[in-house]
């Protein structure tokens, strides 16, 4: 008997608590549906401040994997170190001759100079934007008489703006009379760079018995139109032993192999390009166009050519 009122009880016991968990699921189910209804699209939410019409990103974004372009990746020449020149005392100094030259990058050898993908131009201009490097007014003035001895800098954007060609724009009054005239800077292209100046030293050191050249500076060559006699001029002068930690990592583009491994350092160090001598250190600081013409500045830039190898022949005895 006892055990059947034990039975009885434990089965009422189950269907009580059965009974109350039934009914927190009946009541807790409209604040569910308010709240999917919240989340559907077109609704607004009930919290002020918080729009929950978008729905949200089932977990985390996974980041754009770009593949690579190619079978190997080109990460040499992006840490190339600049090889320095060696220590060069003046005691050391038996012959030293100073030379300018001009490369013109119509010349198929110095194509590279102007190729779309990676222009000499283009480089020289970034590193000048970025602060890596500093661009120098390339105008005479006492203490830079021939304007090549970096002595006033120039902001990036006016070593820009003097590469664009200027033009002469007339003003007029509110009646349509002239009034007088000004200088408008253009829009500069890159295409239309043609010539850069290089500014050199020839050296014989006697501690190490080598002759060789040294870059001191890179101009690029502008054709200036107005108020001048048309002859191409330094836009500016970068310092050359500034710019080799920067040219050293820029890939020069060959019409051959796409695998130079060349950088613009190494093509102006290892004399990699085809120029033509437009000027000497002397006395007089004359040009050679100062006192030859026409075909006679070639034949005098290639006389002054000759005596710089002759010089180093005639030191060695066989």
């Amino acid at each position: 008997m006892k055990t059947r009122i034990l039975v009885v009880i434990l089965c009422l016991a189950c269907v009580t608590s059965y009974a109350q968990k039934r009914k927190k699921k009946v009541t807790k189910k409209p604040a569910s549906t308010q709240q999917a209804a919240s989340n559907t699209p077109g609704t607004t939410s009930a919290i002020p401040g918080i729009d929950t019409s978008k729905k949200m990103a089932k977990g985390p974004v996974k980041p754009f994997d770009r593949p690579l372009d190619g079978y190997f990746k080109k990460t040499n020449i992006l840490s190339a170190k600049v090889t320095p020149y060696p220590n060069l005392r003046e005691s050391d100094v038996a012959f030293a001759k100073r030379i300018w030259r001009e490369i013109d990058v119509r010349d198929k050898m110095n194509a590279y100079l102007a190729s779309p993908k990676e222009r000499l131009i283009d480089v020289l201009l970034d590193a000048i934007a970025s602060g890596e490097l500093t661009a120098y007014d390339p105008t005479p003035n006492k203490e830079d008489p021939n304007g090549d001895s970096f002595s006033t800098p120039l902001t990036a954007e006016k070593a820009k703006s003097r590469l664009a060609d200027s033009s002469v724009v007339d003003k007029f009054d509110k009646d349509g009379n002239k009034i007088g005239s000004t200088l408008k800077a253009g829009e500069f292209n890159p295409d239309s760079l043609l010539k850069y100046r290089i500014k050199e030293d020839w050296v014989f050191d006697r501690q190490r018995s080598i002759w060789e050249p040294r870059i001191i500076g890179i101009a690029p060559m502008i054709k200036v139109k107005v108020g001048t006699s048309g002859d191409y001029q330094p836009a500016f002068w970068i310092y050359f032993p500034d710019a080799r930690h920067i040219l050293a990592t820029k890939e020069v583009v060959s019409a051959k192999s796409d695998a130079t491994g060349l950088s613009f350092d190494d093509v102006f160090v290892k004399r990699i390009f085809a120029s033509y001598i437009v000027k000497e250190s002397n006395d007089k600081d004359e040009r050679i166009k100062d006192y030859a013409q026409g075909i006679d500045k070639l034949y005098e830039a290639e006389r002054i050519k000759k005596s710089l190898m002759d010089w180093e022949l005639t030191l060695w005895q066989y």
